[in-house]
């Protein structure tokens, strides 16, 4: 390594320790980083054995670890294991051998910390409530039992001795008949592998030295940890969806549906379980080293995957950049789902702000994208879209506010026996009403905020395939959800309305004070079972209870498609070409000092912000742009032409950076159409016009039929312009910059880049500019001529006036002066030598015979060639015209 460059010189070698070796001087070069990690999950190697006991890819991991410790002698050092090879190599190869396979590496003196992999199960859940883990749990979003799982259940209590097992939850407890260490066997327990001497066991039988592991010695570093967002993720958070992948696979017993609430849930479990910090922290699970005086397991140095780069919405939105943009619906990703709020954090939040205190959001789940409280509103007024949106109700019970989901598993079974008497004769009242088909809705319209769309208004429509109903049900929802979310609720809804059309009557005895409402019983009669859930119970004499029909299958994971549209590819930030066109009057209503402004960038990033300042600092804005020019370059030299008529002998060639041109008819062209300047070598623009705009090859155009030295720009025509010339056509997107009339012959700095980039932004750019105000400039006077005083000898010069602004009534009988005064002055020339200038304030002035005889030494001096100006208080002298004369 050189200062910052990094070099090899060697054999050819392509390998793994070169690629190491290579990044780890990388490092170096960049400043150093805080730690290295040699090789991930390399379990296919590390387990390669070439005698009983020898791993040759382990010493060489020893080795590459010295080596990067002297590349990098301030950063941690180590190997990221799988969550399965960390704690040992039990060969299924009836050898019974058990080997610490990876303790020379955790032990060397390079090696800093023991690096884990940490994709370890979570759950073991099925669908349905008969599994094993439903009774216990109730919920796979539970915390209690996915924290429980960390130092229990799978991989550390039991483990399952074939996928048949699996399949019929048969449980083999982890155990180790030989010498009562079921640790050794356990890729769970942390806690005895980390504080224990390890005993190689070759052949089964346990060596009476222990290897080079010292307890305690090392922390822990999870490398890796995370769940991918589908239904049941914590029972194999190892596997990914991803179907250009060999590997891809769905978790045990997955529908293959999206849940990034059961992601968070094993993340938080995680965190939790090992961080002391935390509130939800049990003492023990994570015990102080007595050699080093810190947790066993790092809580500073958990990391998750996976937290990704590329920006979010963009990934995964641009599927056109990033091939694995799909996968990221139902993977690992963090990235676009830590800002949305769990459901049952989000309750808590609008209860606790509205002063409740004794409330229980422990039944709900869910995940919220966002929510939207766009007023002063009551704790109710601010729920009801959520309880709406996410199917639950709240209730009072033993003094709690408790929220709860509809469609929970039954609490009791109910029969005729177990209702109360409602009568004289024990009668038993059970009322159950059925509400009519035409009074429902065949179809909701759902109305939300499309997280995908930015957050722009959406809707979607579910609609039962049969029915008699014609009704049509609309629900708002101030709820930022993905197309696909929307969707599902959109059918929830739905299928609740029509579930919902059977309500139920009855009364129960005191003994059943126990339910509350919101809980679900199965009432049983004449073979017919109906599950009710229970909305309002009062106490009579007994319990009055009225109660809706339930599906306990209303509420499922999102398994709709992602409609996201995929967004337009991104503009990047190109160079920004601006030109300052000091032009003529041209509409006449503009100020007369005014100076415009055109921009073009490809892509164009929406807008391009001026600001100016006679210095290099305190700019202001001045103007937006907020359309690209039309502008280009000439690609011939273009000659100088006749004025006041059509030119048909030029032809202009340009090549645009962008935009295009189109040919007009004569009358649209005299009407002012398709006017263009263009510079020439002296910076003076020429104002012109064209009729016909041929494409001749892409962004290359041939401009003929031309009206030349438009708007008092006749000296401006080059003789000729050279190629290159700056060509930009007079549309709407040239604005005029808010320079002041005071500041016309100001030298000012412009700075111009992306409005939508600060004004230090590297896109900016800065050109300094002087305004010298063309549009106070007068036009040339017209029509020339000179008569002679035959009996003096004096000559008289005479011309027409024209003016800047107002001229093209045709009705008028003169035009406007424009000016404060009416003055003139004419230069005699000779050659280029100005012999004499005249005053005049008419459009005529007398050359005397005496003057004509001291400059040229005779009279009448004809021919007479003269340059003749109109002046401005303001500007001073304006274009002149000048011509040679005779009588």
């Amino acid at each position: 390594m050189s200062g910052t460059a990094v070099s090899y010189s060697g054999p050819a070698d392509w390998g793994f320790r070169r690629m190491a070796l290579h990044y780890a001087h990388l490092c170096a070069a960049a400043g150093g980083v805080d730690a290295f990690i040699i090789g991930s999950e390399l379990i296919g190697l590390t387990t390669v054995r070439s005698g009983p006991g020898a791993y040759p890819a382990v010493a060489q991991l020893q080795s590459l670890a010295a080596d990067v410790s002297g590349i990098l002698p301030g950063a941690k050092i180590s190997y990221a294991a799988d969550w399965t090879e960390y704690f040992g190599h039990q060969p299924q190869d009836g050898s019974h051998d058990v080997y610490f396979h990876l303790d020379p590496l955790w032990a060397d003196a390079n090696v800093d910390f023991v690096g884990v992999d940490l994709y370890i199960p979570l759950s073991d859940w099925r669908d349905g409530t008969t599994h094993l883990d439903a009774a216990a749990a109730g919920s796979i979003y539970n915390l209690n039992y996915l924290r429980g799982n960390i130092r229990g259940g799978e991989g550390y209590d039991w483990y399952y001795a074939s996928d048949s097992d699996r399949d019929a939850q048969i449980r083999t407890p982890i155990t180790d008949g030989a010498y009562g260490k079921a640790w050794v066997f356990r890729y769970k327990d942390f806690w005895n592998w980390w504080s224990q001497p390890h005993y190689n066991r070759p052949g089964g039988v346990e060596s009476a030295a222990p290897t080079a592991w010292t307890p305690q010695s090392k922390p822990i570093w999870f490398t890796e940890t995370g769940c991918p967002a589908v239904d049941k993720g914590p029972n194999q958070p190892n596997k990914f969806i991803d179907p250009k992948s060999s590997e891809s696979f769905a978790p045990y017993y997955s529908r293959v549906t999206r849940d990034d609430l059961v992601q968070r849930r094993y993340l938080q479990a995680i965190y939790q379980f090992w961080n002391p910090a935390d509130p939800n922290y049990v003492a023990g699970n994570n015990p102080i080293s007595t050699v080093y005086g810190a947790p066993m397991v790092d809580p500073h140095n958990i990391h998750v995957w996976t937290w990704d780069a590329r920006p979010w919405p963009d990934f995964p939105a641009r599927r056109h950049l990033w091939a694995d943009a799909d996968n990221w619906r139902l993977g690992h990703w963090i990235t676009g789902r830590l800002g949305a709020s769990g459901l049952a954090e989000l309750v808590e939040a609008i209860v606790s702000e509205n002063g409740f205190g004794k409330f229980d959001v422990s039944g709900l789940t869910g995940i919220v994208d966002g929510f939207v409280i766009d007023r002063i509103m009551s704790a109710r007024e601010a729920l009801q879209p959520l309880m709406q949106a996410y199917a639950f109700d709240a209730y009072e019970s033993q003094g709690l506010i408790r929220f709860a989901h509809r469609g929970q598993p039954p609490a009791i079974g109910l029969a005729p026996a177990s209702l109360a008497a409602a009568d004289a004769e024990g009668g038993a009242d059970f009322t159950l009403t059925r509400g009519q088909e035409t009074e429902l809705a065949l179809a909701l319209k759902l109305q939300f905020i499309d997280g995908n769309a930015d957050y722009r208004q959406a809707s979607v429509e579910s609609r039962k395939l049969t029915g008699a109903s014609a009704r049509v049900a609309t629900l708002s929802l101030p709820i930022v959800m993905s197309a696909a979310g929307a969707q599902q609720m959109a059918d929830n809804l739905l299928q609740e309305i029509w579930t919902g059309r059977e309500r139920a009557r009855f009364l129960l005895p005191p003994s059943r004070l126990a339910l509350d409402p919101g809980d679900v019983v199965d009432f049983s009669s004449n073979g017919r079972t109906l599950r009710l859930r229970l909305e309002r119970i009062s106490a009579a004499a007994g319990l009055a209870v009225e109660a809706v029909k339930s599906s306990g299958g209303v509420q499922l994971p999102v398994n709709a498609p992602e409609r996201a549209p995929v967004s337009p590819p991104l503009p990047g930030i190109g160079p920004v070409l601006v030109d300052f066109p000091d032009l003529p009057l041209l509409s006449g209503n503009e100020p007369g000092h005014v100076l415009r402004a055109v921009a073009f960038a490809s892509p164009w990033p929406g807008a391009i912000a001026l600001y100016k300042s006679p210095s290099l600092n305190d700019f202001i804005l001045d103007t937006i742009i907020e359309a690209p020019a039309v502008m280009g370059v000439s690609e011939t030299d273009f000659y100088a032409g006749p004025t006041g008529r059509w030119d048909n002998g030029n032809a202009l060639w340009v090549t645009l950076l962008g935009g295009a041109l189109e040919s007009r008819d004569e009358l649209a062209v005299l009407g002012g159409a398709n006017a263009a300047a263009l510079r020439n070598a002296g910076g003076e623009w020429e104002v012109f016009q064209f009729a016909n705009a041929e494409l001749v090859a892409p962004n290359k155009y041939k401009l003929t039929r031309l009206l030349r030295g438009q708007a008092g720009t006749e000296r401006a025509m080059g003789n000729p312009a050279p190629a290159g010339a700056r060509f930009v056509l007079l549309n709407g997107a040239v604005r005029e910059t808010g320079l002041g009339a005071e500041q016309r012959g100001l030298a000012l700095n412009w700075r111009y880049g992306p409005a939508s980039r600060p004004i230090g932004d590297f896109t900016f750019q800065t050109q300094t500019v002087t305004g010298r105000g063309i549009g106070l400039r007068p036009l040339s006077p017209a029509h020339l001529r000179v008569t002679r005083n035959l009996s003096t000898n004096d000559l008289t010069v005479s011309w027409i006036r024209r003016t800047r602004i107002g001229g093209d009534n045709w009705e008028q009988t003169e035009v406007p002066l424009a000016e404060d005064v009416e003055r003139y002055e004419v230069d005699i020339l000779s050659g280029v030598e100005v012999k004499r200038t005249l005053s005049a304030t008419t459009p005529s002035v007398i050359y005397t015979a005496a003057e004509q005889i001291a400059d040229f030494g005779t009279a009448p001096a004809l021919p007479l060639r003269v340059a003749v100006y109109q002046l401005s208080t303001s500007f001073g002298r304006g274009t002149g015209r000048e011509e040679i004369l005779n009588v």
